[in-house]
């Protein structure tokens, strides 16, 4: 069977992976923007150039351009690169830790105006994504075994290269399996339920300072909001009201709604970005 690569809906283009120099102590992929490397067991990294942004040469007051020598960074451009690092440990079967650190030199100013904790949601949805497919794929390779991986996965693309790789290196020196020393017999535990399993607030929030710093800190403003939320209703209801203009009571009331509101949005985002945050492929 022929199988056609096509832009996706949102304009997406396939990626061309190229891999090579596989052998015990992982191996190299190339791509259009950067290079990868997987340094077996457990790090991989991949590191990309972006297009440079030009700089506007700089002129004399008469014009003139200035020379090279007055003027170095004129011909020059400013190469944007960055790389991300990935640290994935098995811990026991069916869990593994995530360590993974982002470096780049060029938006730097960006980290010190946006909390990290905002970068952290975005990056759990990213993380989320993939989780629980990657949970019910672990069950499937386990069910028609890892020689005969390619029976539950479907791979077709060049961009699923460094899946493939990955696959061969395992299989190839490893046994297609993790050495767990006789520490544990290899046998995946009872899939949890969803909540459970992508539940965010004991795998993240708890070992990040700035995660656990906001999400104290929203509880204790989802706490003042319904306080002053009850706060203005117990005024209102205890104010004489002929010595209160109509207009006042209005916005006292609506004050009060609007809080009460407020605290039941927090809730919800608390939970969605700090707890629990369902994934559906389906729907993506």
């Amino acid at each position: 069977m022929e199988f056609t690569e096509k832009a996706d809906r949102e304009g997406g283009k396939p990626i061309e992976i190229f891999v090579k120099d596989l052998d015990a102590y992982g191996f190299i992929s190339n791509q259009e923007l950067g290079n990868s490397q997987f340094f077996a067991p457990c790090v991989f990294y991949t590191s990309f150039s972006l297009r440079s942004k030009k700089r506007t040469p700089k002129h004399q007051d008469n014009g003139a351009l200035l020379s090279a020598e007055n003027n170095a960074e004129a011909p020059n451009t400013s190469q944007r690169k960055a790389m991300l690092v990935f640290m994935c440990i098995p811990v026991s079967p069916g869990r593994s830790r995530l360590i993974f650190v982002s470096l780049r030199n060029f938006a730097i100013g960006i980290d010190r105006i946006i909390p990290r904790w905002v970068f952290h949601v975005g990056q759990n949805l990213i993380l989320d994504s993939d989780l629980y497919l990657l949970h019910v794929e672990e069950r499937k390779i386990l069910d028609v075994g890892p020689s005969n991986w390619q029976k539950a996965c479907f791979v077709p693309t060049k961009s699923d290269a460094k899946v493939v790789a990955f696959r061969r290196w395992l299989n190839k020196y490893s046994d297609g399996h993790v050495d767990w020393r006789g520490k544990f017999s290899g046998i995946l535990p009872p899939s949890p339920p969803k909540e459970q399993l992508m539940d965010r607030y004991w795998s993240h929030v708890v070992n990040c300072s700035s995660c656990n710093g906001a999400y104290k800190g929203l509880n204790a403003l989802e706490v003042v909001l319904q306080v002053i939320s009850i706060a203005l209703l117990g005024v209102f209801a205890a104010t004489n009201q002929s010595l209160v203009s109509r207009t006042a009571r209005i916005v006292m009331v609506a004050m009060a709604v609007l809080c009460f509101a407020a605290s039941r949005w927090l809730s919800h985002f608390i939970y969605k970005n700090f707890h629990f945050h369902d994934y559906n492929h389906a729907l993506r």
